[in-house]
């Protein structure tokens, strides 16, 4: 079932055209991604990672975002035009565990979507890199409700007391520690697209992985439990997908995809 929030959300995100010119750009996310519809494309290899092992101290504030201010992570290859630099992650997510995830497959949406935002190595800010048509390179992970994961499971509980003029502070992580290992990550999907929230700019290279992160339903549950300032929860934080409009949705070469679709045509 298509999940898509309050009718005074989805109210809100509408007027978002009204004040950002580019939120009713052609190019906007998320999307769905039709898997039968997307393109193989040889020169979709792996992401190179770099120094995403590495841990930074951080803090969470209650709009689900985190700064990452380690600007020697970075990631290249992947057929991205140059090497970009993590800038900051955050999550979207739905309500008890239900549907949350911004970008669907197949119009199955997941409970949660991680993104890490990355931009050029040689802008020194992302207003700046925002006006690059390729300034911006965003990595999307789905979360399934199956396992255990004790860091997730301490920043659900965390975000718990947060409120919007206060971070909480988060242990030390590194980004390797929010994703799966870098052999799961060769399935993935790739289009341009916008950031889903105002400005909606359109200047964003997007990777969304095949694999999703394991999370359990209590973890997924206590997500639902963040509150703003006015103490309403904070649930349901993410964009219905956007049209298409003529836009070609690429897939890496990963032999995952083949199965994956054989699974699906089994079990249908």
């Amino acid at each position: 079932s298509k999940h898509t929030g309050s009718t005074a959300e989805k109210n809100g995100r509408q007027k978002w055209a009204g004040g950002n010119v580019d939120c009713g750009g052609k190019s906007q996310s998320p999307i769905n991604i039709v898997t039968r519809k997307t393109v193989k494309d040889e020169r979709l290899t792996p992401i190179e990672f770099k120094n995403y092992q590495q841990t930074f101290k951080n803090s969470l504030t209650n709009n689900g975002h985190s700064g990452v201010c380690a600007h020697t992570v970075t990631i290249s290859g992947g057929d991205l035009s140059t090497t970009y630099k993590a800038v900051q992650f955050h999550l979207h997510w739905g309500k008890d565990g239900g549907p949350g995830s911004e970008h669907t497959i197949d119009g199955e949406q997941y409970p949660m979507e991680l993104h890490i935002v990355h931009m050029k190595s040689s802008y020194a800010d992302l207003t700046t890199a925002l006006r690059d048509p390729n300034g911006v390179a965003v990595l999307g992970f789905f979360y399934e409700v199956i396992l255990l994961n004790s860091f997730l499971y301490r920043v659900a509980n965390m975000a718990v007391f947060v409120f919007s003029d206060v971070s909480f502070s988060l242990p030390s992580i590194s980004l390797a520690q929010l994703i799966p290992p870098e052999q799961k990550l060769t399935s993935y999907y790739r289009y341009r697209g916008s950031l889903t929230t105002p400005p909606c700019s359109e200047s964003v290279v997007w990777t969304v992985f095949e694999t999703p992160i394991p999370l359990s339903m209590d973890q997924m549950k206590a997500f639902s439990t963040v509150q703003f300032y006015d103490g309403t929860s904070m649930v349901n934080n993410f964009r219905p997908v956007q049209p298409l409009n003529g836009r070609l949705v690429y897939r890496s070469a990963a032999p995952q995809f083949k199965a994956r679709r054989q699974r699906r045509m089994q079990i249908s």
